[in-house]
């Protein structure tokens, strides 16, 4: 594993690549995207693991953070869709440059699934595959989710919690939309999810990638945008019911890396 710096003056990036196990190079390489905010850190050993078994099993990988989070410079409010889409497409450069591999595949979860499909058009050389584990595909209905998320967790914390709280959840849209648990939101970022929807994400496929799904079984919204795309490209769904809870741990059967998860993932990266 190795730590770097890559990326323009401006907008350097932190990143850990993952050479493939010498004995088992495959010819493929693996670029991990993640989520946002507690998401990242809720699956940060999850995309640990993955990174480390798919070196073992001989792909390059390159794991990273995009400008304004994690160890790469830049504060939370710097942090906005636009600009992580173009450090995906640097980590991408990067991941070439070092892997040297003929086939590359983009992993990502929640945003950072919504993020690689919207660049995904964009990548140079072109990438085979997009594995996309619960993307984001609904903008307002996620802040919507992170507002509400947040007043729970802010009652959880206090021994006395403000009834008012609950009140301006229900009557101010706007109220608890500058931060999500500890992380905060600009308002180019607030704007720019909220702009998320199905149809605008459909509009982004590229015919030539192929794009898998990976969602509960009962996640309709993944479900019927998958079906909606049907003449647009490759795109397959795949069932996966898990424990995660990507914004809390609630308790202790709440693992942090199910291991039907990181399995089903490395297979759809491998097939």
């Amino acid at each position: 594993m190795t730590p770097l710096l890559f990326g323009p003056p401006a907008r350097r990036l932190f990143g850990l690549f993952h050479a493939a196990d010498s004995t088992r190079v495959s010819g493929t390489a693996v670029l991990l995207c993640p989520p946002m905010g507690h998401e990242a850190l809720r699956s940060h050993r999850f995309y640990r693991l993955l990174a480390l078994r798919l070196a073992r099993a001989g792909l390059s990988v390159l794991r990273f953070d995009p400008y304004g989070t994690g160890d790469s410079p830049g504060d939370d409010e710097d942090g906005e869709l636009d600009g992580w889409r173009r450090d995906i497409l640097a980590a991408h450069r990067e991941l070439a440059s070092r892997a040297g591999a003929t086939r590359i595949v983009w992993f990502g979860a929640r945003i950072g699934a919504t993020l690689a499909l919207q660049a995904a058009a964009m990548a140079d050389p072109r990438i085979a595959r997009l594995v996309l584990w619960e993307p984001v595909l609904d903008g307002p209905v996620y802040l919507q989710g992170l507002r509400e998320k947040h007043v729970a967790e802010l009652e959880v914390s206090h021994s006395l919690p403000d009834p008012g709280w609950r009140r301006r959840l229900r009557e101010d849209p706007t109220a608890f939309s500058d931060e999500a648990f500890g992380f905060a939101m600009s308002s180019v970022l607030r704007a720019q999810v909220g702009a998320l929807t199905p149809q605008a994400l459909a509009s982004t496929l590229d015919p030539g990638v192929e794009v898998v799904t990976i969602g509960k079984p009962d996640d309709a919204r993944i479900r019927q945008w998958v079906v909606a795309q049907a003449g647009r490209g490759a795109v397959r769904h795949v069932p996966l019911a898990h424990p995660l809870i990507w914004t809390s741990n609630p308790s202790p059967g709440n693992e942090m890396v199910p291991a039907e998860a990181l399995q089903r993932v490395m297979a759809e990266i491998h097939e």
